[in-house]
């Protein structure tokens, strides 16, 4: 398969001498160079937009089988194949087009959408600097920035005092929390810290971080850990248990309510259930979901707090995707109790909008992370401001700075906008959706995430009347015509929707294939909207109505 880009071919032939380096080292080899470089950087730092619908789209019309037939070579060349221009052409001209534009406003289908154009500038001066905040002596400046942001975050979240935070905010003995490259490590980070405070030192035993899980179930008279997490709660949960030793089998997920919420009765009981075994089971933690990947629901969060208050359980919640709806007045409310959590993750590079990629966990007790602490004689010594002696990364790059600016240029009033924004439109796509007769809205949106489905409206009056074998085989149906229409979509590369499968007790005991929008992106409005719903019916008619059923 022929590609658009043709290499460009140096006059000269490259080599890898001493002389050759330094010049590609610090500074373009040529004026050649100079001027592609220039070129692409100024539509990039000045019209992010316009540079990626010009050179981007939504996506290229071509088989991850094709791609992947081109991408077969192993060898890294023993001397220099092209010169700085040559790689950025291509970059542009054959990379660009055949990744996603997730900026675009007609990408609507996952929790990554388009960055303010200032944070390419923000990025690239943070790249330039390469401070490595696992120590004070690679980064100085750059980790006392990080205790400050983290600090204005904490406050977000906690909202204490002037004195509480003026104790805290760059002490070398206490942390208020940390940055971790996504949510996973976040959540990682949170657990980490649960399992060490249900599995401390005492009576001789020196902790589960010094002597392991064995050692430490013995020491607590317990068999096993588990986790208390929403049926829709995020799969890092489960890599952390994973990891932690806890294994996965004991992450246990509870049901949830007709508003896909944790469902408290379920919960309560299997809390007495845990009580009354003869399995001696040690609960490292209840995890609330505010703002669940699939649906973007919210869990009670005062009724989890009031529970773990109660049996003295660590409160964690996931906000990665939820939490800065703190930033908006109009919706801060929809996270009430979420102050009143011990641990709270929130990822910078969802709606913090930031690049790729940023989390944050924060501690409402500042000595938490105590439990975590590790040292080495070369950095990291007791009582350095190196954030490293309580982080699971080693090196990491200063992020945090981008946060930090982004909050200054935006303030919170900007940030509310944006959320609310998000929320209110989504409602008036689940109002549109609700008003065709052809689709189906399945989850109404809390915050800015919904589902849906394409369901004819003869599917759906059978649907109403027909019995539970009916029902089953008409929603099968449904599956195989959403698929359908997801990947039609896909392919023509105009715009995007994800799906996933949901159990929807009022659909029917099996789970069944939904069409999933995140609305995120400014510049999505119901125009826009009304153009993906129009495209679904359109590829219904087209290909699939006349064909059914559809064969899998």
């Amino acid at each position: 398969m022929k590609t658009a880009y043709k290499s460009i071919e140096p006059k000269d032939k490259l080599v890898a001498d001493w002389k050759s380096l330094m010049r590609t080292f610090i500074r373009p080899e040529d004026d050649a160079t100079r001027s592609v470089l220039l070129k692409y950087m100024e539509q990039i730092l000045f019209g992010l937009n316009e540079f990626l619908k010009t050179h981007v789209g939504i996506t290229q019309e071509i088989s991850l089988k094709d791609l992947a037939d081109q991408y077969t070579d192993s060898r890294i060349p023993m001397t220099p194949e092209k010169k700085l221009d040559a790689v950025i052409t291509e970059l542009i001209e054959e990379f660009a087009p055949r990744v996603v534009n997730v900026a675009s406003p007609y990408f609507v289908g996952h929790m990554t959408a388009a960055i303010p154009f200032f944070m390419v500038h923000l990025k690239t001066i943070v790249t330039a600097l390469n401070q490595n905040v696992v120590k004070i002596e690679t980064s100085k400046l750059a980790s006392v920035v990080e205790k400050q942001v983290l600090s204005k975050v904490h406050r977000l979240v906690y909202g204490f005092g002037d004195d509480f935070y003026g104790t805290h905010i760059q002490s070398v003995r206490t942390a208020l929390g940390g940055v971790t490259e996504d949510g996973t490590l976040a959540n990682m980070t949170a657990l980490w810290v649960a399992r060490n405070k249900l599995l401390a030192p005492k009576d001789g035993f020196g902790g589960v971080e010094k002597e392991g899980m064995s050692a430490a179930l013995r020491a607590h008279s317990l068999d096993r850990c588990v986790l208390l997490v929403s049926r829709l709660a995020h799969y890092s949960l489960k890599k952390a248990a994973g990891v932690l030793g806890i294994g996965t089998d004991n992450v246990i997920a509870i049901d949830v309510d007709a508003h896909n919420r944790m469902d408290l009765n379920c919960l309560e009981r299997k809390l007495t259930e845990l009580r009354m075994s003869p399995v001696k089971s040690g609960i490292l933690a209840i995890v609330g979901v505010a703002g669940a990947t699939e649906t973007g629901t919210i869990d009670p969060l005062p009724e989890l707090a009031d529970i773990c208050a109660k049996g003295r359980i660590h409160f964690h919640v996931d906000a990665a995707w939820g939490g800065p709806t703190l930033m908006s007045d109009k919706y801060a409310a929809l996270l009430r109790g979420i102050e009143r959590s011990d641990s709270v993750v929130i990822d910078g590079h969802k709606q913090f909008y930031m690049p790729m990629s940023c989390g944050l966990v924060l501690f409402k007790d500042p000595t938490a992370m105590d439990a975590i602490e590790y040292h080495a004689n070369y950095i990291m010594r007791p009582g350095s401001v190196d954030l490293g002696t309580k982080a699971i990364a080693g090196s990491r790059a200063a992020n945090s700075l981008i946060l930090d600016c982004a909050l200054k240029i935006m303030g919170k009033n900007g940030y509310g906008l944006l959320l609310n924004h998000g929320i209110e439109t989504a409602r008036d796509l689940a109002t549109e959706i609700t008003s065709r007769p052809d689709f189906q809205l399945v989850t109404a949106p809390e915050l800015n995430i919904l589902t849906y489905r394409y369901c004819p409206a003869d599917m759906q009056a059978a649907l109403a009347k027909g019995s539970a074998e009916q029902r089953r085989e008409i929603n099968t149906l449904l599956d195989q015509i959403n698929i359908q229409i997801q990947r039609f979509q896909r392919e023509a590369g105009r715009s995007f929707v994800s799906r996933t499968t949901l159990k929807v007790d009022s659909l029917g005991p099996e789970g069944i294939v939904v069409l999933r929008c995140v609305i995120m992106n400014p510049m999505t409005d119901m125009v826009v909207l009304n153009d993906i719903l129009d495209e679904q019916e359109a590829i219904y008619q087209k290909y699939i109505g006349n064909k059914l059923p559809i064969k899998m």
